[in-house]
């Protein structure tokens, strides 16, 4: 009888605890945010047609990654979704609608950092990989390293099982003619006396076409968090040039109770002022909210630099902040039972 009382009572035991932990699950807010790129972003030269375009895209991806964590997904997950299908998309500076090298290549990076280990995944300059969130993915997951780079990181694609495209699957007209105008304009800075166009890069006003990059971050209903951002880098880079993307700590950085953040923008500045890694750090030293935060590194400390670009930020309660101090930047949120929030400029 008393066997039969201690059965029932473990039983119910655990019955409670497992309601109690699925309760918990289900009440931990999740959220997500993504990027497709910030800078002179006009709104008197983006047609309707075109920013229907940008938002159907962006609204997709945020979507997708939503549905990741709706059904229990982890943000890792999530991330990788999302930033897929914004690499898929010509409209972005990442995978398919990569922007061109000074020598005519494409050479892709990207990164993901999972929050809840540290760990994380990079490769730099890749040339045949049509998804490269992925193989970042996979370097954090399936080897000991953290950033692979060029033919060394296509080697192990390979191990890994991926289908290595040619080069001009990444073709597109559109940024072929930002080529074209870049190599151009640092024709005429050398022939004024300038180094490799030393100057015009910083000057955006000049030469715009370092922007596009995409991200993402989230936060899943287990509390982790996690970042992830991809990017064909800047047009017309020369000697193997690698921005602030891959760089855990500067274009992505993820820490569960603190923050995740990705970003996009001149990525030289990026990595200098080390900015996702400085947003996370005033979160969890000076207890400053996210939104505090990521403003004072973007609007106060990094524009005064000279640097311009923008950020998605996430905490772990799932507030989230999208600061940039450019004319615009493609991003989208959702939180957790809200529909999907899609912005170009600061207010729509």
């Amino acid at each position: 009888m008393n066997s039969t009382i201690k059965l029932f009572s473990l039983t119910a035991l655990l019955s409670i605890v497992a309601t109690t932990a699925s309760a918990a699950s289900s009440s931990q807010p999740f959220s997500i945010a993504i990027h497709g790129g910030a800078g002179t972003i006009s709104q008197a030269e983006l047609t309707d047609t075109q920013q229907q375009a940008y938002r159907a895209k962006l609204k997709q991806a945020v979507d997708a990654g939503y549905q990741v964590l709706e059904k229990g997904g982890d943000s890792l997950s999530a991330v990788t979704a999302a930033i897929s299908i914004l690499e898929n998309s010509p409209l972005f500076n990442a995978g398919v609608g990569a922007v061109y090298t000074f020598d005519g290549q494409h050479e892709m990076d990207a990164a993901i950092m999972d929050g809840r280990t540290l760990n994380a995944g990079a490769v730099a300059g890749v040339k045949h990989i049509k998804n490269p969130i992925t193989l970042a993915r996979n370097v954090m997951e399936h080897s000991p390293h953290v950033m692979l780079a060029g033919s060394g990181a296509e080697e192990f694609a390979l191990t890994q099982g991926f289908d290595l495209v040619p080069v001009t699957y990444f073709d597109d007209d559109h940024r072929y003619q930002q080529l074209l105008d870049a190599k151009a304009k640092l024709k005429g800075a050398d022939e004024r006396g300038g180094s490799q166009g030393a100057g015009l890069f910083d000057d955006p006003a000049q030469l715009d076409y370092k922007f596009g990059t995409v991200g993402a971050v989230a936060l899943d209903k287990q509390g982790n968090l996690a970042a992830g951002t991809s990017t064909g880098g800047m047009t017309a880079k020369r000697f193997g040039r690698i921005g602030d993307s891959p760089v855990i700590g500067a274009g992505t950085y993820a820490e569960n109770k603190v923050c995740a953040v990705s970003a996009t923008g001149h990525g030289e500045y990026f990595i200098r002022y080390h900015v996702a890694g400085d947003i996370c750090a005033k979160v969890k030293y000076q207890q400053k909210s996210i939104i505090q935060a990521a403003d004072e590194v973007i609007n106060q400390r990094l524009i005064t630099a000279g640097g311009t670009g923008g950020v998605i930020a996430i905490d772990q309660r799932g507030n989230i902040a999208t600061p940039f101090n450019t004319e615009g930047m493609y991003r989208a949120t959702r939180k957790s039972g809200e529909l999907a929030q899609v912005l170009i400029w600061s207010n729509k």
